[in-house]
């Protein structure tokens, strides 16, 4: 017992010897380590080229992201982005394709639709006391079917104005119309930096802690939490149909499928960068250092001609693991219901 109690008190003296500032800056450490291997691997990787390329590949990673970050800081989760994104710009397409509705309607009525999902899934969830999962994966099929029933199964190719410029569109560019800056990247700076603003500075980010922290004290304390998760979740619908007609814009088309790798990619970035799945710890800046991550883990591999091309996403997966150990390790130890 003696031996027992003297070495708790010294394992608690070993992890108050490393500074909360280094455990809490975990994830950049990870993401300092894969931009330096990487920029030594390949020759091209730290060029500018190759960083604004790396920019467009997180940018719809990133919108769908910030939607994600509200609704895993509540303890939930929305397994329904993808389809919500596919029947949003499909709905945004056909308007313009088919019935020729001019914009911003087409525009306008892909973010309703998405937005409604979103709404949908959060109702269900608090009215009947469903879990976020089981009622995120209902109307991902939902969603998933009305793209399919409102695209025949077809690929559309004419697609609204509005979601070419904010999908594939740029600024600053020469005379000629060559170079200048993807407007995409913009897109996702600004609804990363709104979502910011709002869990730091407003009332509602902080009732989001608190519910995610512990939904009964959130209670007790004047919280409805029910409001705070229907609000998350049709906020990530909201971006899960911005990113879908922005998605749609940059690939030149509204593909009748929703593409599975967006749930994936959009969780395993936004947990990358210290997050909690688990609800009140996380948020923006984290989400921000995990897309990094992310898109400099995929391009990096890209760049590295010597790695067999079958073996990439293996190689992935395993980093990916090691990197949430690291970030799990070092960081896990902190409260969950802090803000920063």
């Amino acid at each position: 017992m003696t031996t027992q109690t003297s070495s708790q008190p010294e394992a608690k003296t070993q992890r108050a010897a490393i500074p909360r500032w280094v455990t809490a800056l975990a994830p950049v450490w990870t993401l300092v380590a894969l931009v330096i291997f990487f920029g030594l691997s390949s020759q091209s990787f730290l060029r500018p080229q190759n960083i604004n390329n790396i920019l467009v590949q997180v940018s719809t990673l990133a919108i769908f992201g910030t939607g994600m970050t509200f609704v895993l800081l509540t303890g939930e989760i929305d397994l329904g982005i993808s389809s919500t994104a596919a029947i949003s710009g499909m709905v945004a397409a056909q308007l313009f394709a088919t019935l020729k509705l001019q914009e911003p309607i087409p525009f306008l009525a892909g973010l309703l639709v998405g937005t409604l999902i979103g709404f949908l899934a959060g109702f269900i969830s608090t009215r009947f006391r469903i879990p976020t999962f089981m009622a995120t994966l209902a109307t991902s099929f939902i969603g998933a079917g009305l793209t399919t029933f409102v695209s025949k199964g077809r690929t559309v190719t004419t697609l609204p104005e509005y979601a070419r410029f904010l999908g594939s569109g740029r600024i600053f560019t020469d005379a000629e119309g060559k170079g200048g800056f993807p407007f995409i990247v913009i897109v996702a700076a600004f609804c990363l930096l709104t979502a910011y603003l709002i869990l730091r500075y407003t009332r509602f980010g902080r009732y989001v802690y608190m519910t995610g922290a512990s939904k009964s004290a959130a209670r007790l304390a004047g919280v409805n939490t029910n409001m705070i998760l229907i609000a998350v979740l049709t906020l990530c619908g909201f971006t899960a149909g911005l990113a879908g007609t922005v998605s749609m814009g940059r690939l030149g088309s509204a593909q009748p499928d929703p593409v599975p790798s967006y749930l994936l990619d959009t969780i395993s970035a936004v947990v990358l960068g210290g997050t909690a799945l688990t609800g009140g710890r996380g948020g923006i800046p984290q989400t921000l250092i995990g897309l990094l991550i992310y898109g400099t883990l995929r391009n990096g591999l890209d760049n590295m001609p010597n790695i067999d091309i079958y073996l990439k996403e293996f190689i992935t997966g395993v980093v990916l693991i090691a990197a949430l150990v690291v970030n799990v390790v070092f960081s896990g130890k902190s409260a969950r219901d802090k803000t920063v």
